[in-house]
């Protein structure tokens, strides 16, 4: 697997996070990413040829094997890492889009945006963004959940004892190098579990931000309604404005003082 396809697809997504979804992103690379490509393969590159039976069966060693590891620790790893970095992945293809747009716009009309700043977390790209840490989140406790089921106490033993068919009986097996797995096991486990405390913080850092940024509007809408009431009327008078002249040459006022008359005698 290629993992520096991975790498240069994600770089972008540091200029569209926060400050705590840069630490994420640091921590995913640096002692998740990493750490797998140049220890964990190895540690467990040549799992099922060093598990041994007291057996010479056929067929034993790989009935058991099968038995204590039904998926290896490094394939589940390799999928959770893709899963959990491809919601990023959508946050940078939803910026893409609005800048598409915006050229599109520009193009088209030759003057004004339609978006301020694409990269800005307004609109919809402040759903995505959240909903990208909730899918981010809800991907690491799945495959914590996950490894407890395979594993229930996430380490290791050094020796399992095996009754499958066709043992001949209960055999003793003895699992490779078990303290340094369990080393590279509980570290990738911590190192997931600070990822959602950073995803869940970071989405609570959102949620308060817009909170706080919406409140004064609410309030100052609060305390001098018809603000509302002027800024509404104004925008039924673009709106109406732009559909009667829609085709014609001529330009009306922005604001007409009396709209109806001046409709009518453009119709006339």
């Amino acid at each position: 697997m290629n993992w520096s396809v991975f790498e240069g697809l994600l770089s972008g997504v540091n200029k569209y996070s926060t400050a705590f979804g840069r630490i994420w992103l640091s921590l995913v690379f640096i002692f998740r990413v990493l750490v797998y490509l140049v220890t964990a393969e190895r540690v467990w590159g040549d799992d099922q040829k060093d598990f041994d039976c007291n057996t010479r069966q056929p067929g034993c060693t790989n009935v058991c094997y099968d038995q204590f590891f039904p998926v290896s620790h490094v394939r589940l790893w390799a999928l959770q890492l893709i899963l959990v970095t491809c919601p990023s992945l959508l946050v940078v293809m939803h910026v893409a889009y609005r800048k598409a747009r915006e050229k599109r716009y520009q193009e088209e009309v030759g003057s004004g945006h339609l978006y301020q700043n694409p990269g800005k977390k307004r609109g919809g790209l402040w759903w995505t963004y959240v909903c990208s840490l909730l899918f981010k989140a809800t991907i690491d406790i799945i495959f914590l959940y996950l490894y407890h089921a395979f594993y229930p106490r996430f380490t290791l033993p050094y020796m399992v004892k095996c009754h499958e068919t066709p043992c001949p009986n209960t055999v003793d097996c003895f699992i490779a190098k078990p303290s340094e797995k369990n080393i590279f096991i509980i570290f990738m486990l911590v190192t997931a579990v600070i990822c959602i405390l950073l995803n869940l913080v970071e989405l609570i850092y959102l949620v308060m931000k817009r909170f706080s940024e919406c409140m004064p509007r609410r309030r100052a809408l609060a305390e001098h309604p018809e603000n509302d009431l002027k800024s509404s009327s104004k925008q039924k008078d673009f709106l109406s404005s732009d559909l009667i002249f829609l085709g014609s040459d001529t330009h009306p006022p922005l604001l007409p003082d009396r709209p109806r008359a001046h409709v009518k005698k453009t119709i006339l």
